[in-house]
C-alpha cells in the first residue's frame, strides 16, 4: 500500500506524534508562503518578459536610425569628423549606476543610466561643416544607449527572476507533493498504532479482570463445597480448634459428662 510506504520510519509514540504535527504546521506555513512569492515572482516575471519584446522592438529601430544618422554625418562632415570628435571629448556624458531591487525576497540587480549635466565642446562641433548631422548623430546614439541600458537591465532581472522562480517551483512542488503527503501519512500511521496499542491495552485489562473474576468465583465455591457442612458438625471448627481433617489440638469441651478433678490446696 502506497501509504505504508511513503512514510518516515519512526517509532509510534505521542512524543513522535506531537512532533510530526509540528513539522505539518510549520511545512503548511511554508508551503503557503513559498506560493504567495511564487506568484509574486510570476507577475514580475511576465511584466519583464513583456517589457522586454517592446524594449528590442525599439532597440530595432533605435539601432537603424543612429547607423543612418552617422551615415548622414559622415556625408556631410567627411573622414576628419572622427577627429574632431575624439578630441573634443573629455569626459563621459551618460554614466551607468547600478543597484539592487528586492522582488518577494529576490536580490535584482538594476542598471540605470543618468546623462551628466553641464555643457561640453561636443556642443560646438562642426560648427564648420555638417555640426547639425554630427549632433543628430549623437542624440541618436544617446537614446540608443539608454535603451539598451534599459534593455541590459530588463535581460538581467529576466535571467535571475527566471532562476529564482524554478527554485521556488521546486521548493512549492516538494512541499506539496512530497513532504506534506509524507508527513500526513506518518501521522496518520502513528495514530492508527496507538490506538491499536490502546484496543490491545483495554483488551488486556478486561482480560485480567475476567480471569480474577473466574478465580475468585471458583475459590468462594471451593470454599462453599468443602467447608459448608463441616463447620455446623464441627464446633471447633469455628473457634480454632480441632478441625474435621485435624488441623491442631482442641481443648476439652466443659459441656462433657466427665466430672472435673478436685482441686487440692496444698
Amino acid at each position: 500500500m502506497s501509504g505504508s510506504t511513503n512514510r518516515y520510519q519512526v517509532p509510534p509514540t505521542v512524543t513522535v506524534l506531537t512532533m510530526m504535527k509540528a513539522r505539518l504546521v510549520g511545512a503548511t506555513k511554508g508551503h503557503a508562503l513559498l506560493k504567495k512569492k511564487a506568484d509574486a515572482l510570476t507577475v514580475r516575471y511576465r511584466q519583464i518578459l513583456k517589457d522586454i519584446v517592446e524594449a528590442k522592438q525599439g532597440m530595432g529601430d533605435a539601432m537603424k536610425g543612429s547607423f543612418f544618422a552617422l551615415a548622414e554625418a559622415k556625408y556631410a562632415g567627411g573622414d576628419s569628423i572622427k577627429h574632431t570628435v575624439f578630441d573634443n571629448v573629455e569626459r563621459a556624458s551618460l554614466k551607468v549606476f547600478s543597484s539592487l531591487d528586492n522582488v518577494a525576497g529576490v536580490k535584482i540587480p538594476k542598471f540605470e543610466s543618468v546623462s551628466q549635466p553641464g555643457d561640453t565642446k561636443m556642443d560646438l562641433t562642426g560648427l564648420g561643416k555638417g555640426g547639425q548631422q554630427i549632433q543628430s548623430c549623437r542624440k541618436a546614439y544617446i537614446s540608443a544607449i539608454q535603451l539598451l541600458v534599459t534593455l541590459a537591465n530588463l535581460q538581467t532581472a529576466f535571467m535571475t527572476l527566471d532562476a529564482a522562480l524554478k527554485t521556488t517551483n521546486r521548493r512549492v512542488n516538494a512541499l506539496e507533493n512530497v513532504v506534506k503527503p509524507r508527513l500526513e501519512n506518518t501521522i496518520s500511521y502513528i495514530k492508527g498504532e496507538l490506538d491499536e496499542l490502546e484496543r490491545e491495552e483495554f483488551f488486556r485489562l478486561k482480560k485480567v479482570q475476567k480471569n480474577k473474576q473466574k478465580a475468585a468465583d471458583r475459590a468462594a465455591a471451593e470454599d462453599a463445597k468443602a467447608g459448608g457442612g463441616d463447620k455446623r458438625a464441627d464446633p471447633y471448627a469455628a473457634m480454632g480448634g480441632v478441625d474435621s481433617k485435624g488441623d491442631g489440638v482442641a481443648p476439652a469441651s466443659m459441656l462433657a459428662d466427665a466430672a472435673d478433678e478436685d482441686i487440692v490446696f496444698s
